[in-house]
């Protein structure tokens, strides 16, 4: 499969995988709530925030900022950086570098990569997420609201 939009640098010097996200939150348009953006990815039948590999070049602030619009159809207004994570991904060293994004305008459309987005308080949110990794981003970013 061709990568969308460009070329990327898959690896850094030292061959560890590059990628970055966000925690997309908003308020609710119903009762004023917080609620945080997940989406599903058919490839890997999972839940998980916003995230993808980083083009040849790019920051990765920019780059987390083009995967949420990619993948859920918003635009953001970055915060405050959160944990980094580390792991393996198909016995490759990732590092995946997370931003706090409130979501501002945009509509999803489902796409190659992402079939369905859901919008969920932050309990609700923490025990969709497939993996444990991705939990422990939702309390970073209930702290950096001030909300823990």
């Amino acid at each position: 499969m061709a990568p969308r939009g460009g070329e990327y640098t898959v690896t850094s010097k030292e061959g560890v995988v590059r990628a970055a996200g966000c925690v997309l939150w908003r308020r609710s348009p119903v009762d004023g709530g917080l609620e945080l953006c997940l989406v599903h990815r058919p490839k890997y039948d999972d839940w998980s925030h916003p995230k993808g590999k980083l083009k040849r070049s790019e920051e990765p602030l920019a780059g987390a900022l083009r995967e949420v619009e990619e993948e859920t159809g918003f635009r953001c207004a970055p915060g405050a950086p959160l944990p980094t994570a580390r792991y393996l991904a198909q016995g490759r060293p990732k590092e995946v570098t997370y931003w706090a994004a409130e979501a501002t305008t945009g509509h999803f459309s489902p796409n190659r990569e992402v079939d369905r987005i859901i919008w969920l308080p932050p309990v609700a949110a923490r025990n969709r997420l497939t993996q444990l990794r991705d939990r422990q981003l939702v309390d970073a970013l209930l702290s950096t609201l001030n909300l823990a």
